[in-house]
């Protein structure tokens, strides 16, 4: 083992919702991934600072005709919310609840890259965690009034007579009510983490309920209220894990504007009372297990060849697709590095395109460029690269007419258009420095449109990705080419 040094945020990306543990030598991170799938990422560490992907936990939930994008349905700032994991006697645990189905899944694996056997939880656990207590097992969960519901044997739904009660209740929350539990058993005692909010203004505040049993009364209230110098909107919703030297951090998150929820770690220390959080800082420092591993990038280039790296429905881990892809409509020439992309629907909505393949934006500077075939497009279709969240922004190429034009939309809001061949290559700059939040296009190196403000939005509650996208306004079976994907920081 070594010492080792790193900056807060430890990840400058969209990374919410962090449950941390660690087995052996190696700590895991489930984040959430909502309408992005494949999901339940899981990210790997051998010193808390960096990270890299380890595997996905689904491919797919459960192929509703809103998880697949029909018609005008989607899941937008929905599906799987807040997972937890846990390893209790050889296998690993990842539950989650999904709210659009309204239903809780559990999926277990002897090896932390699966095969992953799922099944559902009876009843649904809004921001849930999973405890084992020798042979039991609980979750928390809930907002304003946390729950804590025992399991049955199986994990399939409450244990018949078994424990069911409330144990913490925020009765006139003014901004935001208890909740994102965190729930561990340290030495005999319970120890309960909530995220909080300031009463009087929107301010993350870490919470701290402590209990000597789970049938004994949770004593405790908010313990935190920090944030870095950067930005003054609070550290929460998280947990504490313990290194290999028996010392404990916590894995929090802080809102980072457009660029989405970002984690942070911060050392904490056991007092007889429960855990004391440090003040943050932008040095982060810890002991690593393996100081030589090279990690991989959370986003990256793609030539779109073949590649050993086959865990997102055969591309690279780095890709996820805006919703459950159809992958009948996509075709790949792994020899020349191309992928096609065919519509099957029309729509005036971009966001409810197919097969939409994104990677997250990494601050605080970042940019991406592709080369985008036309050819194939059909009168009123439009191909290109966009900054995939609510307030969405694009660079593209469309037919009108019979002509083809590069053009720079904003949120539904064509902002400039110019005359172009079948083929083109198409750039998007971020800045996400100090809260600019600012993405500027081009097309065949010209600069078009102006820039563009983004903003993190609960509609789709998610930072600003990069996708590469196709959709049809008049007529469904038009077909776009991607190649030489590039991304630079």
């Amino acid at each position: 083992m070594a010492h080792i040094k790193g900056t807060n945020p430890i990840l400058m990306a969209d990374v919410p919702d962090p449950d941390v543990i660690r087995v052996d030598d190696t700590y895991y991170m489930i984040n959430t991934t909502m309408h992005f799938m494949p999901g339940g990422e899981i990210l790997r560490s051998y010193d808390l600072i960096n990270w890299e992907h380890e595997t996905y936990v689904f491919d797919t939930i459960d192929g509703t005709p809103a998880q697949k994008l029909e018609g005008d349905l989607n899941i937008y700032g929905k599906g799987m919310w807040a997972g937890t994991i846990r390893h209790h006697e050889g296998t690993f645990y990842v539950a989650f609840s999904c709210n659009d189905t309204k239903k809780t899944y559990l999926y277990r694996s002897k090896d932390i890259k699966g095969p992953w056997k799922r099944n559902i939880i009876e009843g649904f656990y809004y921001d849930m965690s999973l405890l084992f207590d020798g042979k039991r097992a609980f979750v928390v969960h809930g907002n304003t009034e946390v729950y804590l519901t025992e399991l049955n044997s199986d994990l399939t739904g409450p244990a018949e007579g078994g424990i069911s009660r409330l144990i913490v209740n925020d009765p006139d929350p003014k901004i935001l009510g208890y909740e994102g539990s965190h729930l561990y058993k340290i030495d005999g005692r319970y120890y309960l983490f909530l995220i909080h909010s300031l009463p009087d203004r929107w301010m993350r505040t870490e919470a701290l309920y402590v209990s000597d049993s789970l049938e004994g009364e949770f004593r405790g209230g908010d313990i935190y209220c920090e944030s870095l110098s950067d930005r003054p909107d609070g550290l929460a919703q998280g947990g504490i894990v313990e290194g290999p030297n028996g010392d404990h951090h916590a894995v929090l998150f802080r809102d980072n504007g457009a660029l989405g929820r970002i984690p942070v770690v911060v050392p904490v220390t056991k007092t007889e009372e429960g855990f004391a959080f440090k003040k943050p800082s932008k040095c982060i420092e810890n002991t690593s297990t393996r100081p030589d591993h090279v990690y991989k990038p959370l986003a990256g280039s793609d030539d779109f060849k073949a590649d050993p790296d086959k865990d997102s429905f055969g591309f690279k881990s780095l890709w996820q697709f805006n919703h459950e892809p159809d992958l009948s409509l996509i075709r790949r020439d792994e020899e020349k590095g191309e992928v096609y992309v065919r519509t099957a629907k029309v729509t005036d909505k971009v966001t409810q395109a197919k097969n939409m393949l994104t990677q997250r934006t990494l601050g605080p500077l970042c940019s991406a460029e592709v080369t985008v075939d036309a050819s194939r497009l059909k009168e009123g279709d439009t191909a290109g690269l966009m900054l995939l969240q609510g307030k969405y922004s694009y660079v593209g190429i469309t037919v009108k007419d019979g002509t083809y034009y590069a053009v720079m939309d904003a949120a539904g809001e064509t902002r400039e258009e110019i005359l172009a061949d079948d083929k083109i290559r198409l750039r998007a700059e971020c800045d996400f420095t100090d809260g600019k939040d600012e993405v500027r296009y081009f097309a065949n190196g010209r600069a078009i449109g102006e820039p563009f403000h983004m903003e993190f939005t609960l509609e789709h509650f998610t930072g600003a990705r990069f996708a590469l996208f196709v959709y049809s306004k008049k007529e469904a079976g038009g077909e776009a080419g991607f190649s030489d994907f590039v991304y630079g920081r």
